[in-house]
């Protein structure tokens, strides 16, 4: 997931900083090494780890990098994060693209209460 939100940055920033500075990343590292510190994590590696994870927890459905994309932006929305915030930290440049995680959101969806409904009860 590409991220352009400044605090993100900043912290992986001091992650990188830190990291270095007590020895844990080799010179030229990569911030997620793969089995061997001087190598980047591979897709198979990440996808992996997601898998291993997945039955750590005991989730049956297939679960991917997407997956926990698209439950990050469906459990943002429902916290009623504004969705133009959610289409920056997803890197989207149409809010179009980013509306389609609202489809998901049923529980978000059902707490509407239209304005002409709200009339009716004042």
């Amino acid at each position: 997931m590409r991220c352009s939100h400044r605090c993100c940055s900043k912290r992986l920033r001091v992650w990188w900083r830190v990291a270095r500075s007590q020895g844990k990343m080799p010179d030229g590292g990569w911030l997620f090494p793969g089995l061997d510190p001087v190598d980047p994590l591979t897709p198979r590696q990440l996808n992996r780890a997601i898998r291993a994870a997945a039955e750590a927890a005991q989730i049956d459905k297939r679960v991917s990098m997407h997956t926990l994309r698209h439950s990050f932006a469906t459990h943002l929305l429902e916290q009623k994060v504004d969705i133009r915030v959610i289409q920056v930290l997803l890197g989207h440049k149409k809010l179009e693209t980013t509306a389609l995680y609202a489809q998901v959101a049923t529980d978000l969806l059902q707490e509407v209460v239209s304005p002409l409904e709200r009339l009716r009860t004042e």
